[in-house]
């Protein structure tokens, strides 16, 4: 592995430590390590009960603690006495070893500096006008769906919508689109570690073209700003060059990957509980209701993690600093103390928006606005257009512990 990426030989060898170490801590009863192996894999939700009927915390074999109970989940997202990465963790925007995946793995005061120079694209007038490129790319999928009648939902809908919007969004020409899609999930695929040397190499042509085309594009609106988020993030001059690509790679794969995963997931939602399609389909104006209880019901990231900065204690639980919290947001999301018979899917929920799907606290997602409205703009038109929407085949989920949803859906329109 001498001639991969720094990065890429830090995860492959980090991945493989680590799933070495689950598989031995599920051998030995180790709970949260199930949720790494295949059958947390494909279905996590039976996991996050037996941790939830053993306390609100379950410790694991490497001296860690998870969680799956919503109010604490929520208390130490929100908590300043917890951090994305240890206090003596040190920031280094040259080193990706030390920076981690930009603001998404840095601590205050970096993170709230590095979120500031992006915030501006992400407010409600910006945000609103991608509604029209939302609904007009929607529907030109929608009508290339009708004449497949069967196709592949995520490839034929659910990654085409966000890449158009979130390459639009970074003012990313579009013949750069289709290659973006391979980009994104070589990339996202990698933030629970490197799945062998095959994976290590996509990672290394996604890293490297990725750079080519951030750095082309940044020294352009240097230049000649338009109006997009890489002429902000240049035009704030507040970064170390060496954070302008991490921060427009970041931008990307969030506002990418969750949405993918979100779009497969509400399919398969409706399809366990036809009756809420029914629903949908009868009052698509019902779409927004819908997006939250989809986010709620089946989150797209299942889970995070804390460290503590100090000896603290949450819920009579004592926690020691620099001790590692797994948030288990999946979990979090079916808790049956927030929410009423949580393993049902109810698009008139009146608390869905109570999920904690988009984090928490300082690190609450960024993207979340345009997200919502994508999924709502989406399952509307679904709704509308393709009434008679069906999975068609066995959904193949993508190989991941972090981010949950399909990688192939086979779906049939008539």
């Amino acid at each position: 592995m001498g001639d991969l990426p720094r990065a890429a030989r830090f995860f492959a060898s980090l991945y493989a430590d680590r799933a070495a170490r689950q598989y031995a801590a599920r051998v030995r009863g180790d709970l949260p390590a199930r949720l790494a192996m295949r059958e947390g894999r494909l279905d996590p939700y039976p996991v996050y009960e037996r941790v939830r009927e053993r306390g609100t915390f379950v410790p694991n074999r490497f001296g860690g603690l998870a969680t799956a109970d919503h109010a604490v989940c929520d208390e130490i997202l929100r908590s300043r006495r917890f951090g994305v990465q240890p206090a003596a963790w040190t920031y280094d925007p040259t080193d990706p070893e030390l920076a981690g995946p930009s603001m998404l793995g840095a601590n205050p005061p970096d993170h709230g500096r590095l979120r500031r120079v992006a915030a501006p694209a992400f407010g409600p007038r910006a945000i609103d006008s991608y509604r029209p490129l939302i609904t007009k790319r929607i529907h030109e999928l929608v009508d290339a769906a009708e004449r497949e009648g069967e196709f592949d939902f995520v490839a034929r809908v659910a990654s085409p919508l966000p890449i158009a919007v979130i390459t639009s969004l970074l003012g990313i020409p579009g013949e750069h689109e289709t290659e973006f899609v391979r980009y994104g999930m070589a990339i996202g695929g990698a933030l629970t570690g490197v799945r062998g040397i095959r994976h290590a190499r996509e990672l290394q042509r996604a890293d490297a073209a990725l750079d080519a085309i951030f750095t082309e594009l940044v020294a352009l609106r240097r230049h000649e700003p338009g109006d997009d988020v890489i002429s902000t993030i240049v035009a704030a001059d507040e970064l170390h060059p060496a954070e302008l690509k991490p921060l427009c790679t970041l931008l990307l794969i969030a506002g990418f990957e969750t949405t993918v995963n979100a779009l497969g997931n509400a399919v398969l939602a409706f399809a366990a509980h036809p009756g809420e399609w029914e629903r949908l389909v009868a009052e698509p104006s019902l779409a927004t209701e819908a997006t939250e209880e989809v986010l709620r019901y089946d989150s797209s990231v299942q889970r995070t993690d804390r460290f503590s900065f100090d000896d603290t204690e949450i819920a009579g639980q004592p926690i020691s600093a620099g001790q590692n919290v797994q948030i288990l947001i999946g979990g979090a999301n079916r808790d049956p103390a927030v929410f009423e018979d949580p393993a049902h899917f109810d698009l008139t929920r009146p608390n869905a928006s109570s999920h904690l799907s988009f984090s928490s606290g300082i690190h609450y997602c960024l993207g979340q606005p345009l997200a919502r409205l994508e999924l709502a703009i989406a399952l509307e038109a679904l709704a509308t257009r393709l009434p008679r929407l069906r999975v068609s085949g066995r959904p193949r989920y993508r190989p991941s512990t972090l981010l949950r949803g399909p990688l192939r859906l086979p779906v049939a329109v008539g």
